[in-house]
């Protein structure tokens, strides 16, 4: 995700931290101090509550990172590749591959929740039996807070809308019931925009009756109704290609540049010849080494040009989506990264023998409209 860092590392997959984070420590942190525990713990001094809601906030982060914790853990022991886990001001997100068998998108899905309701039931507990047993009222009502937060988490997640992990379940339970994936995946793709336009609306209206959190709800359902409109977009082209080769999409000859020429090189030679908006490198030896986008060529200053080598401006191999000619296309669209764009490089023996773009698999997809009734 665009502005996280990385920051350590959970079940051997890589931890990244996104900038809205700390601001969600300090938002948490303030309704708890200012408000919560004076409330419930009247009495103490604002450095009692000060601390305890510091305290507090942590914990809750703490809890939205074994929550997603849980989803990397269940994903590696089913064998699926996960690339990260980030947290940010929404909760957190984990990137894995696709699961292979409904089964198995099940477990993965189920246990984000499972560990936030067992974290949840065990705080509130704690709290409570805390709060009977000792005068300890303000890490008590912590613990408290902390459960019904969690509980919360829990339940909120479960709700039937992809992409939270509720949407998830009711993919992999319509998976396993109708056999077919995208059908599965469209539908909870629509159950996501139906449920996020309707939290949308309940933040309005509860924001025009005066309540402050109205305005959160509002950015919950919006971003779900985004997401699922975008999943729903992308199971319609998952079924679209069905059956269709890397090889049947590829553009081929691909326009080519060697990743150890300067950027004034690069562009004079080739970047103005090519006809995409990113062109593939390769090294001495002739082997794809990444790509480069033309635009970020273009921002680069022009005293800047004669130093730099273009490779120290590319996104390299390893952060690209990479295929066969004789892949599935919609297995090696899976492969791409959010935010990457729709670029696959072609690669047979080693070398680069053609690239799928965005407009390679438009023209696909107006192929099948005009071969059949589309998907519904």
């Amino acid at each position: 995700m665009n502005g996280s860092v990385r920051v350590g590392q959970v079940v051997g997959v890589p931890l990244r931290m996104h900038w809205s984070v700390p601001l969600l420590v300090v938002l948490f942190a303030y309704g708890l101090g200012r408000q919560t525990l004076p409330a419930w713990t009247p009495g103490r001094s604002n450095a009692v509550y000060t601390f305890a809601s510091a305290v507090g906030a942590v914990l809750l982060m703490g809890s939205l990172l074994l929550h997603e914790t849980a989803h990397a853990a269940t994903a590696r022991r089913k064998k699926i590749a996960v690339q990260d886990v980030t947290l940010w001001a929404l909760g957190g997100m984990t990137r894995m591959g696709p699961p292979q068998t409904a089964a198995v998108a099940f477990a993965v899905a189920i246990s984000g929740p499972l560990t936030s309701l067992a974290i949840g039931g065990a705080a509130l507990g704690a709290g409570i039996g805390l709060h009977a047993m000792s005068a300890w009222a303000v890490p008590a009502a912590v613990l408290v807070w902390l459960g019904w937060a969690n509980l919360f988490l829990g339940a909120f997640n479960l709700l039937p809308a992809a992409p939270l992990d509720g949407g998830r379940v009711m993919q992999a339970l319509l998976w396993w019931r109708t056999g077919d994936r995208e059908r599965a995946d469209r539908a909870a793709s629509r159950s996501g925009q139906v449920v996020g336009g309707l939290l949308m609306a309940f933040g309005w209206i509860s924001f025009l009756r005066g309540a402050p959190g109205g305005l959160w709800l509002i950015v919950v359902g919006l971003f779900i109704t985004v997401v699922a409109g975008a999943e729903r977009q992308r199971a319609v082209i998952h079924t679209a290609l069905r059956g269709v080769k890397v090889a049947d999409a590829m553009s081929s000859p691909v326009t080519t540049g060697a990743d150890w020429l300067t950027i004034r090189h690069f562009i004079d030679e080739v970047a103005v010849n090519s006809r995409h908006s990113v062109v593939p490198l390769l090294d001495f030896e002739g082997r794809p080494s990444g790509i480069v986008q033309i635009r970020k060529l273009a921002r680069i200053p022009g005293a800047r040009r004669e130093a730099l080598r273009v490779r120290e401006v590319a996104i390299p191999l390893s952060q690209c989506a990479v295929a066969t000619p004789g892949d599935l296309l919609s297995e090696a669209l899976d492969k791409l990264r959010p935010g990457s764009g729709m670029r696959i490089l072609v690669v047979d023996g080693g070398h680069l023998v053609g690239f799928v773009t965005a407009k390679d698999i438009s023209r696909l997809i107006q192929r099948h409209t005009l071969g059949g009734q589309g998907p519904d």
